[in-house]
This record gives structure tokens, C-alpha cells and sequence, in this order.
């Protein structure tokens, strides 16, 4: 039987500053070995990996399975964010 995914701690921070920002944000962290959330903004979508900032950064590096997910999503970009403001920063270029 397969345990509940580890959420990290600032997910809720950045999905709801997100969507208090204007986005939409689908949360997919509970599927293995994908990525935490896909955040659409101003007819884009973004792929983000979240880690928690606090943490080290052994803690922060990208499991096998989200490494490989990354590594072979042909679509777009992938990103990890530590914050809010990274994340707002990523969706506000384009």
C-alpha cells in the first residue's frame, strides 16, 4: 500500500500566492514521480517542482523518479522553485 506523498512545507504558501496572483494552479503532488504543481498564467503553462528553501541542499535535490520525469518530458520547461517570489518571477517573464 502506497503512503501519502511528502507535501513540502511552503506548497501552500506558493499555490495560494499563486492563484491570489491570477494563476490557475492544478496541484499534482500526490502523483509519483512527476512534479508538485502545473501553474497556468496569461495562456501559458509552467511545470514546478517545489522545494522547501529551508531545508539543505542535499534535502533539495530532485528525486530519481522527478529527475527523470524532467528529463524526458518533452513538452515545456520544468521548473523548481524555493518561493513565492521565484515562482511569481517565472510565470511574470513571459
Amino acid at each position: 500500500m502506497r503512503t501519502a506523498a511528502r507535501v513540502d512545507r511552503n506548497q501552500k504558501e506558493i499555490v495560494t500566492g499563486l492563484r491570489k496572483y491570477g494563476a490557475t494552479v492544478l496541484i499534482t503532488s500526490q502523483l509519483k514521480n512527476c512534479f508538485d504543481i502545473l501553474v497556468g498564467f496569461n495562456g501559458v503553462n509552467y511545470i514546478m517542482e517545489i522545494k522547501d528553501g529551508d531545508k539543505s541542499k542535499s534535502l533539495k535535490k530532485l528525486t530519481k523518479g522527478e529527475l527523470k520525469f524532467r528529463n524526458e518530458w518533452k513538452g515545456g520547461e520544468y521548473y523548481v522553485v524555493e518561493s513565492l517570489q521565484e515562482a511569481i518571477n517565472i510565470i511574470s517573464i513571459k
